[in-house]
């Protein structure tokens, strides 16, 4: 194994092999146990997509929450799906069907494009160029504005839908999807999550489709994969302790240390981070 692929699998915590129901009642116990520390917290909310990740991660809340009502017989937790297309979102049919999986207690829609669209122009009112590829960083933020706007009109928490063979690149946008008040896919790469979902009976097309991030208008439908110059089977293949080709793991190691800033909190003058650069 690679000097840094140890280092790398040591902070993302990924094994080499997992036992889905084991995780899925390890990521439900951690949902819950985060509201039983925080009893102020009566709701969970989650922007959709329709992507594996927030269809897994909303499928584990609404879960975490049916099991806290019927423990706790306080019937006001909640989880609620929000559902953010810019404009008209192209694989709508998909965050529809994963709505369905999941069962949330509310399923909202809040179309983002007229907030940003404000933003972008204000901004470039000032002389400044906003690129399509800065605007699909603010379409992320976006979303996470109106996601915690929500929280805080229900007494919630906003879960992410973080995982290792995401967090290792900073495949999210810093701030934007980035954000969150717990993750419960911390640990999973995207074959350990997709056997989850196989065996919480999600429809195939969910977790079969080609993960893609969609915040590129001149890029519609780009898929991760292109973008990352890695397959996800390599990625989790080398986070799962395997061997991948000396170019893979050349590409992997290049996409850890250039995203290292988007796993740090705030950097002050006290920090290894801020003194090693």
């Amino acid at each position: 194994m690679r000097p840094l692929q140890e280092k790398i699998i040591a902070y993302e915590h990924v094994l080499p092999k997992i036992d889905p129901k084991e995780e899925i009642r390890k990521s439900i116990d951690f949902l819950k146990d985060y509201l039983k520390e925080n009893p102020f917290l009566k709701s969970y909310v989650l922007g959709i997509s329709g992507g594996q990740d927030s269809t897994l991660t909303g499928k584990l809340c609404q879960m975490a929450i049916e099991e806290m009502r019927e423990e706790t017989g306080d019937d006001s937790y909640q989880f609620i799906a929000v559902r953010l297309p810019y404009g008209v979102q192209a694989d709508a049919s998909d965050a529809a069907d994963a709505i369905a999986f999941q069962k949330p207690d509310q399923d909202l829609i809040v179309n983002i494009k007229e907030p940003v669209d404000a933003m972008v122009k204000v901004v470039e009112a000032t002389g400044q160029k906003i690129t399509d590829f800065n605007k699909g960083n603010i379409k992320a933020r976006q979303r996470m504005v109106v996601q915690y706007a929500i929280a805080g009109a229900n007494n919630g928490a906003v879960v992410g839908t973080d995982h290792a063979a995401e967090n290792f690149s900073g495949f999210y946008t810093k701030y934007g999807d980035g954000a969150a008040d717990l993750t419960p896919l911390f640990r999973l790469d995207k074959r350990q999550g997709k056997a989850m979902l196989k065996e919480l009976g999600c429809p195939k097309h969910l977790y079969e489709k080609a993960p893609t991030a969609d915040l590129e208008e001149e890029k519609p439908d780009l898929p991760d994969e292109v973008a990352l110059g890695v397959t996800y089977q390599e990625v989790d293949d080398y986070l799962e302790g395997k061997d991948v080709s000396d170019k893979a793991a050349e590409q992997i190691e290049k996409l850890w240390k250039k995203s290292e800033h988007k796993r740090h909190l705030p950097v002050t003058i006290f920090d290894d981070f801020y003194k090693k650069n």
